[in-house]
């Protein structure tokens, strides 16, 4: 009796094959621990949520490993059929310096840009928190004075007429924080607005805002209850609007420049080479 030969690849069915089975359960626990702790400087709330959700993702990823790991079955592909060809060479591909796929953006904005916009903003908006202060009959030095009252302990104590008076270590630490913060959401926007470049205005001067007034919202009460306990939310909105708006338009009025993305990574990594100044064809004109 001659013994069976080797099967052909067509008389093999493939079979089913056991692979771990897919789980949510970990995302899940991740969320949760985040929600645990920010919590902390949110509201218990924010806990309590975190709480729930890391005990049901350590409950659903233990069941999902203990006392066995789950598998589900998935049906084995055969191989595919070995590759042929017909051209007598191997054709090579041809190194260019410029990139054959590009990863977006392609142009950016320079850091003077996001500084110039944030001085922009921050000028608009402290305008803005000025004629606050002159139409509620408070003054121009109340919106400043609020600001800074966090690192005052007595401004906690302190009444409406004190706050609305010129005081000079409270006007140098809100020229301090205002300036820091304008420069740093400037450049902010500058690393953003690339990412939406048909509507500028719409990410900086009404999405950006709204967003992280929002978040102020929830923190304020920690770092600044002086602000929290006097602050006129409408008007600190129009300020953060007018502030994103301002900076937005001056960002966007600046030049672009591209991204290295597109040149050789000698040249992206430092390394003085030959010949990488070189334009295609000067080499064979000497």
């Amino acid at each position: 009796m001659m013994a069976a030969g080797p099967r052909s690849q067509e008389d093999v069915s493939p079979g089913p094959i056991a692979v771990p089975a897919p789980t949510a359960s970990p995302i899940v626990l991740a969320c949760g621990l985040l929600l645990l702790f920010a919590g902390m400087a949110t509201s218990a709330a924010v806990s309590v949520l975190g709480a729930v959700a890391t005990i049901a993702g350590m409950i659903g990823w233990f069941r999902d490993v203990l006392p066995r790991a789950a598998h589900e079955s998935v049906p084995e592909q055969p191989p595919p059929p070995p590759v042929a060809t017909a051209r007598p060479k191997v054709v090579h591909l041809h190194v260019v310096r410029e990139s054959r796929r590009a990863r977006l953006p392609v142009e950016i904005y320079p850091v003077s840009a996001g500084i110039k916009g944030g001085l922009a903003g921050g000028l608009a908006m402290a305008i803005l928190a000025m004629l606050y202060g002159a139409l509620s009959g408070n003054g121009i030095w109340y919106p400043i004075n609020l600001l800074s009252a966090g690192f005052f302990p007595g401004s906690l104590t302190a009444t409406t007429a004190e706050l609305s008076g010129f005081q000079l270590a409270s006007f140098v630490v809100a020229v301090a924080i205002h300036l820091s913060t304008s420069v740093g959401v400037g450049l902010l926007y500058g690393a953003m607005l690339p990412m939406l470049p048909r509507r500028p205005i719409v990410l900086a001067g009404i999405a950006a805002p709204l967003l992280w007034s929002g978040l102020l919202h929830s923190i304020i009460g920690i770092v600044n209850p002086v602000l929290n306990q006097r602050v006129d939310w409408f008007w600190f909105v129009v300020s953060q609007v007018g502030f994103g708006i301002v900076a937005g338009i001056v960002v966007s009025k600046q030049e672009r420049i591209r991204t290295w993305q597109g040149l050789p990574l000698a040249i992206r990594a430092g390394i003085e080479a030959s010949g990488l100044g070189d334009e295609p064809g000067e080499e064979g004109q000497r």
